[in-house]
């Protein structure tokens, strides 16, 4: 099922099972070859969004739309913002026509969530993975991006491994690949976390691994972007406001996200919600 984008641009998107509707950004189709080698050197699972469909898709309506792939295959530099993605969102669930549906995002995608439930009042539940509802560091996504932009304008020179991975990575992206995401946390600069949390009534889950943690060098705007110490310092304000919280304690951001330790919280919670 195509869907077609605020830019013209179309996304595919992919329904399996029966149930309360689950709008889950994920790619469906296991990578195979050379890259999955690359993502399993980064602690990533090349089948993560096949193995979050498998595990969901007997008691739900699994519509799984690889929404981060699309927008790297095709980058909107000028206009990925907030509404623009909320649309898009939206856009999937007409297609598959549901009125009604949960959300689940991880990092950047549960950033898009949390700016889909302040705009529309179709959500069942939202789960948000990897990205603090409260104390998020925008501002610092924000120099870290912007860094990323220069970075793909002017290609760094080759230097000495550090020993750490994100510093040590090559840099392959484009600059409208890097552009967008400027775009987006430019457009969240004034976003009001807590005016939000209070209007978004539906069940809510947050899950952060408790080590993710990731420090950048001055390449990359110099920076620290701690996503566990945000859930940590609101956990009482979140669970009081009704926000299911979990940290999974030794995990960082890629190990986090893997449907082995996701599925296990996020089914539960969407069971207790929806069923």
């Amino acid at each position: 099922m195509l869907v077609r984008l605020h830019d013209g641009t179309t996304v595919d998107a992919e329904v399996r099972g029966t149930g309360p509707t689950l709008l889950l950004p994920v790619d469906p189709t296991p990578v195979e070859g050379p890259r999955a080698d690359e993502l399993r050197q980064w602690g990533n699972g090349p089948a993560l969004g096949r193995n979050l469909i498998d595990g969901l898709a007997d008691a739900f309506r699994v519509v799984a739309f690889d929404y981060e792939g699309r927008v790297l295959a095709e980058p909107k530099p000028d206009t990925l913002t907030a509404d623009a993605i909320t649309a898009d969102i939206l856009a999937v669930a007409d297609a598959a026509g549901a009125e009604r549906f949960a959300f689940y995002g991880y990092s950047w995608t549960a950033v898009s969530g949390l700016q889909l439930a302040a705009r529309t009042d179709r959500l069942t539940a939202l789960a948000m993975g990897g990205w603090p509802p409260l104390g998020a560091p925008y501002a610092g996504m924000l120099r870290v991006t912007t860094a990323t932009h220069e970075l793909a304008r002017h290609p760094p020179a080759p230097r000495e491994p550090t020993g750490n991975a994100w510093a040590d990575a090559e840099f392959t992206l484009s600059e409208p690949q890097t552009r967008q995401f400027v775009t987006l946390y430019l457009s969240l600069r004034d976003f009001d976390e807590r005016a939000t949390l209070t209007t978004v009534t539906c069940p809510r889950l947050c899950l952060v691994g408790g080590a993710d943690t990731i420090t950048y060098d001055e390449r990359w705007g110099d920076v620290t972007i701690d996503l566990a110490e945000p859930v940590r310092a609101h956990r009482a304000e979140l669970e009081t406001l009704g926000w299911e919280v979990h940290v999974l304690e030794g995990l960082d951001h890629m190990a986090a996200m893997q449907a082995e330790r996701v599925l296990p919280i996020l089914r539960p919670f969407l069971e207790a919600a929806l069923l």
